[in-house]
């Protein structure tokens, strides 16, 4: 009974160690680069104020956290079957193309305009249907013919993004004559989620947030409280015993990609309906390799992938203002998030600086089985 606490306490001790140890090299690193001991204490001064020293700060980084929520989700659900997804990203884009298409043409494509209670989620729907495919794709790949998922999903990547570059650039380019840019028309009104605090318009928050939370929870419940999310944990942690169970190792590994290419999906859904309201080129500012440290953060459950995700959207908001007042670039701010993905992977490293015991059970995550496997 204590291993067993020790063991749920490390996976959260570790985490918040990991990000303390990364802040004091990167204040390491500020004082290097400056010269100035106290650019660290004005550096991440800028860094809480741009983050949340006002409600305009809290707002944004909300609005940043929110599909970062939805890709960790993603990449956290693969991990459970032991599956490495890096194709968030990709998958993420082919979301937010097919669900841009539906807020802005659909209602010209019937003839007649959509009200929003039947547009909002048909968007969502489309998002959602546009990233499973994209993650069915590597995931059947993978249980079929032992095609690694990484490199599949690396390679699905570079097709979603060369595929979005060629749409974007032709078919669904706004041909309105304003517009000399390669990117779609704007959704309609109809499709757009509403602000969550409307009556002020400098508060980009919007009801994707609420969303995420939601969808956190059902995705820990799916995990935790069926029968699918325990086959598919099953087959993470040993596929061979769940074969021999009688549970279907191939049926569970596409299941668990496609759901979690659904999930990137909505990352890139929410980013469409909820804030941008129009798709362009490079919209999505690495949600999808950014999801897999917040996976990883989050110890790759649900519930911890929130808080991981909410770390990471005040990471990316502060860094502006940081870089405002003391002039260090926000490429410091990249250097802190690998810092934080290093200790998370490599806990031993943290467990040795901080001189900790491991705990005689852990959870031990698996990311990937190799060629094959």
């Amino acid at each position: 009974m204590v291993s067993r606490y020790l063991a749920r306490l490390s996976l959260v001790v570790i985490p918040v160690l990991a990000v303390l140890t990364a802040l004091v090299i990167g204040a390491i690193l500020i004082w290097l680069s400056s010269g100035e001991p106290y650019k660290i204490v004005q550096a991440y001064w800028g860094l809480f104020i741009g983050s949340l020293g006002s409600p305009k700060a809290v707002s944004e980084t909300i609005v940043w956290a929110t599909p970062y929520i939805f890709a960790g989700l993603a990449v956290a659900l693969a991990f459970k079957c032991g599956l490495f997804n890096i194709g968030a990203e990709g998958q993420l884009l082919i979301g937010s193309l097919t669900s841009v298409w539906v807020g802005y043409a659909l209602s010209d494509l019937v003839g007649f305009a959509i009200p929003a209670i039947i547009h909002i989620p048909l968007c969502l729907a489309a998002g959602v249907l546009g990233g499973l495919v994209w993650g069915a794709i590597p995931g059947f790949l993978k249980a079929k013919t032992g095609g690694h998922e990484v490199i599949n999903t690396i390679m699905m990547n570079y097709i979603a993004l060369f595929l979005t570059n060629f749409l974007l650039a032709g078919p669904m380019m706004d041909k309105s004559p304003t517009n000399a840019v390669a990117q779609t028309e704007m959704i309609d009104l109809s499709a757009r989620l509403p602000r969550l605090i409307p009556w002020d318009p400098n508060l980009r928050v919007h009801w994707g947030c609420v969303l995420a939370i939601l969808v956190a929870l059902g995705v820990w419940w799916f995990l935790y409280k069926t029968t699918w999310g325990f086959e598919i944990r099953t087959v993470g942690a040993n596929p061979d015993a769940a074969r021999y169970a009688g549970i279907s190792v191939t049926r569970n590994i596409v299941l668990a990609m496609a759901l979690s290419g659904a999930l990137a999906g909505l990352a890139g859904t929410v980013e469409v309906i909820g804030l941008n309201y129009y798709h362009t080129p490079g919209f999505s500012a690495g949600y999808g390799f950014d999801s897999i440290a917040i996976a990883l953060l989050g110890k790759t459950h649900p519930i911890g992938v929130i808080p991981a995700a909410f770390l990471f959207g005040a990471l990316r908001n502060g860094a502006t203002e940081m870089q405002y007042l003391t002039q260090i670039p926000v490429d410091i701010i990249s250097v802190i998030q690998s810092l934080i993905l290093l200790f998370v992977a490599a806990p031993e490293i943290v467990r040795l600086i901080y001189r900790l015991r491991p705990p005689k059970e852990e959870e031990k995550l698996v990311l990937t089985r190799g060629w094959g496997g």
